[in-house]
């Protein structure tokens, strides 16, 4: 019984045609989809219109050396394994062309399961090496539908939007306010079979509660004082498309109830109907509270929260996001700039510090904000630390005193004055702890060779707080 064709393709270089056969044959066997050419000539022109995953290479043309062939392909860069054949008495030279980009050699005579084996291994280490590529081409992103971050917790983010977007399960995405929930919502959307529909949001806490049910489900004529006419809610304005609520903490506990009926059967009826109308939507929505704390408080329903929460997605802190603050400012900077007709191109370093050992309670928006003053009220090409606003640049400009009172797990003191026992060092010898901790920090980042976020990894500790921590040892240094 024959095996069904492989995906892999494969083109045999083989001037023999006897041998040729056989290995085809052999390939054949596997399932293999193979084309088998006798010279040099026909071998480039069938590159030149296809990239086949495996070219299995003799030497040994009646009209070029294999070595030319091996050539193009490593020169065209082309996505092609070479597998050269050779006679045992030409491994040295396929060696040597293995030096140059073949992959393996499989030296004659051989028979099918070493042809097999050999081809098999090829195939997997291409699999494995793809698997890889993938992988780092998904991790290395730094944007993302309108995020901007490489840092592991948002490689994580984009992950789960990947895989939740093609679903029609409901998504509950937290975190502080502005982390960007709203983004990831439309990130979801745009991901999604829905992506030309309608992406329609509500803001719950912008609405008041007696209008509410109104901004979802939309209302008749006369159903209450002021509505002159019927009106489409939110539900029917996104019908195949997704529907977006946020601060969903926020809603009436009443309104609630009418809300899991509505996302569980699809029916609704507008304020002042009794009709009952049906849509296609899918629900995603947001808060920046703690919702089980919510359910526990009695301000939300727990059956609400448990058909919401399907996929939950937090969204981090900016201050837990390493390096993409400055990644985020300077995107920032050079959007801002051409929006102010400023020339602001980068960041000091002394400045970037500055931004990194900030807390950002109020997370990206914050820093948006941040950056649009230092633009609107600075001018030059670069930011230097006097232009920061004041809760940013305090980091810089606190005293010692100040610096160990803000500044968690720093101590600053003068060496303790203390009599030693014997065994036990002099005072002399005792140094401020700040000190210890420096070394042992700046001893860890050499170690890593100046990658901080590996040596905060190591050491446990947040690479924000490396940074506030060198940004206060060198304000300490200066007195």
């Amino acid at each position: 019984m024959s095996k069904e064709p492989n995906r892999a393709r494969i083109l045999l270089v083989e001037d023999s045609a006897s041998q040729a056969a056989v290995y085809t044959n052999y390939l054949a066997a596997e399932g293999y989809d193979t084309e088998a050419v006798d010279n040099g000539a026909d071998a480039l022109a069938h590159l030149e219109t296809q990239t086949p995953d495996i070219v299995l290479l003799d030497l040994r043309l009646p009209d070029m050396s294999g070595m030319e062939i091996l050539r193009h392909i490593q020169e065209c860069d082309m996505d092609s394994a070479v597998i050269i054949i050779t006679a045992h008495g030409s491994i040295d030279t396929a060696v040597e062309a293995m030096r140059h980009g073949a992959t393996d050699f499989i030296a004659k005579p051989f028979d099918a399961t070493r042809l097999r084996v050999t081809v098999g291994n090829v195939l997997d280490k291409r699999r494995l090496s793809n698997m890889v590529i993938s992988y780092q081409q998904a991790f290395e992103r730094n944007r993302f539908h309108g995020f901007v971050g490489a840092s592991i917790p948002m490689q994580a983010v984009y992950r789960i939007i990947e895989s939740a977007a093609p679903s029609r399960a409901t998504v509950f995405i937290t975190g502080e306010s502005g982390t960007g929930k709203e983004l990831c919502a439309q990130a979801i959307h745009r991901e999604s079979p829905r992506h030309s529909q309608a992406f329609i949001a509500l803001n719950c806490a912008a609405i008041p509660r007696d209008l509410m049910e109104s901004e979802i489900f939309g209302h008749v004529k006369g159903a209450f004082t002021g509505a002159f006419a019927q009106r489409d809610g939110a539900a029917t304005r996104a019908d195949g498309g997704t529907l977006f609520l946020d601060e969903i903490c926020e809603m009436d506990i009443d309104l609630q109830g009418k809300l899991l009926r509505f996302i569980q059967t699809g029916h609704f009826q507008r304020v002042g109907d009794s009709k009952e109308e049906w849509v296609d939507i899918r629900i995603l929505c947001a808060t920046n509270r703690d919702p089980l704390r919510e359910v526990k408080a009695g301000r939300f329903r727990e059956d609400l929260y448990y058909r919401l929460n399907v996929i939950p997605i937090n969204l981090p802190p900016l201050r837990d996001r390493d390096d993409d603050i400055i990644m985020i400012a300077n995107d920032m900077l050079l959007r801002m700039s051409s929006e102010e007709n400023k020339d602001f191109k980068d960041i000091s370093s002394e400045a970037a510090a500055a931004l990194q050992g900030y807390f950002w309670p109020g997370n990206v928006r914050e820093l948006e904000n941040v950056i649009r003053n230092i633009i609107v009220l600075n001018d030059g090409s670069r930011v230097t630390p006097d232009m920061l606003p004041s809760q940013v640049k305090q980091l810089l400009d606190r005293s010692i005193g100040t610096v160990a009172e803000k500044t968690p797990g720093v101590v600053y003191s003068e060496p303790v004055n203390v009599t030693p026992s014997a065994g036990q060092v002099r005072p002399s010898e005792i140094r401020p702890l700040w000190l210890e901790e420096k070394d042992i920090i700046e001893r860890t980042i050499d170690l890593c060779d100046g990658n901080i976020p590996r040596a905060a990894a190591l050491l446990k500790i947040s690479a924000s707080t490396i940074y506030r921590k060198r940004v206060a040892w060198g304000k300490v240094g200066e007195c």
